[in-house]
């Protein structure tokens, strides 16, 4: 029997999705139910332990299909990229509500009145989820009785024009194994927060992102890139802001940065990796 990608599907030697039952071995195999992220941002592990290498992050109005909880862990497959780990269960919620809106600038505040000046304010990422109930011109609430900027929210089904014009909203965020926030986030986190704001499916990992997106182009065809092309090497990517310029993020810089790809490339070939291949949307 073929081995599954444990990224993408959610199974152990103990329990394993029910979906998958004619295709991997386990003790027992169960539905699952769905539930949602309530808090702004929250770290989806390796293993059920807070030391644990966080692989992704799930942002508030998330989905996911949870499998199984123990001591405070929940091991689930996110929804809307299938990705698969173990997050906070205190971050969970039984009671799923339809989004109405997303978060459309990198970080807004959700406040507890019509007031910027209230107080405990609540910070939440580009691409977060909210059910909008009413509020007036300035401010859009929330069901959750928490208040928005309206400005920064765009409705669920609205999205941006332009992904690169959405990824260059990030520079200079420190670079975050597994972030996809303006907290921290990595190179392909980058790829998908800014794919997901412009209504694009993205793939987590960057080694998903090379084998589906985009059509691939010669990899020796360095001098007629195009704005939205992405380059990749063995475990990183980038994304072409015209003919000559890359934004990624990346641990040399520990940030995002925009610098000539020809840098980037000789950089990286230091180290031993060359440009395994780029894709052109």
């Amino acid at each position: 029997m073929t081995e599954l990608d444990k990224r993408l599907h959610a199974y152990r030697p103990d329990l394993a999705d029910r979906r998958l039952k004619d295709r991997v071995t386990s003790g027992r195999f169960v539905e699952g139910h769905l539930m949602q992220v309530i808090d702004p941002l929250v770290a989806v592990h390796r293993a059920p332990r807070f030391d644990a290498m966080q692989i992704s992050q799930a942002l508030m109005g998330e989905k996911l299909r949870v499998f199984d909880v123990q001591e405070g862990w929940a091991f689930a497959q996110l929804e809307h990229d299938g990705y698969v780990g173990y997050v906070s269960a205190d971050a969970l919620s039984a009671e799923v509500a339809e989004s109405t809106h997303r978060v459309a600038v990198p970080s807004t505040f959700l406040f507890p009145a019509p007031d910027v000046k209230s107080q405990p304010a609540v910070i939440v990422t580009m691409n977060a989820a909210v059910a909008v109930t009413g509020g007036d011109e300035k401010f859009a609430q929330l069901s959750t009785g928490r208040f928005v900027y309206r400005q920064h929210l765009k409705k669920a089904d609205e999205y941006e024009r332009d992904f690169v014009a959405v990824a260059e909203m990030f520079l200079h965020t420190p670079y975050y194994w597994g972030g996809k926030s303006v907290h921290g986030i990595d190179c392909s986190g980058l790829v998908q927060v800014s794919f997901e704001a412009s209504g694009l499916a993205c793939p987590r990992d960057s080694d998903m992102q090379e084998a589906s997106l985009g059509n691939r182009l010669m990899v020796n065809d360095l001098d007629s890139l195009n704005r939205g092309d992405l380059v990749f090497w063995d475990g990183h990517v980038g994304i072409m802001k015209d003919d000559r310029i890359l934004l990624h993020a990346n641990g040399h810089h520990m940030k995002i940065v925009s610098e000539p790809l020809r840098t980037a490339v000789e950089r990286i070939a230091a180290s031993g990796k060359s440009v395994t291949s780029i894709r052109r949307l």
